[in-house]
C-alpha cells in the first residue's frame, strides 16, 4: 500500500522553494524511520492498567464510575 504523502507535489508543494522541499522530503523520511522503528520494536504491554481505550487519546478518564476531566 502505498502512502499518499508520497504521490505527486500538490500544486501548493510546487511552488515551494527547493529548501522547503528538501526539509519536507526530510520530514517524510524520518517519519518512515520512526514508523519503521515502532513496528519493529512494539512497546511492551502496561501491567496493571487500565481496561478499555486509553484515556489520554480520548479525554475521559474514568475510575469507579466517575468520570474526571483535567
Amino acid at each position: 500500500m502505498t502512502d499518499p504523502r508520497d504521490s505527486a507535489p500538490s500544486a501548493h508543494e510546487a511552488n515551494l522553494p527547493p529548501a522547503a522541499r528538501r526539509a519536507l522530503a526530510e520530514a517524510a523520511e524520518r517519519r518512515a524511520r520512526a514508523e519503521a522503528e515502532a513496528a519493529a520494536n512494539p512497546a511492551p504491554p502496561e501491567l496493571g492498567g487500565r481496561k478499555g481505550p486509553d484515556p489520554v487519546r480520548y479525554g475521559d478518564w474514568e475510575k469507579k464510575g466517575i468520570a474526571v476531566d483535567f
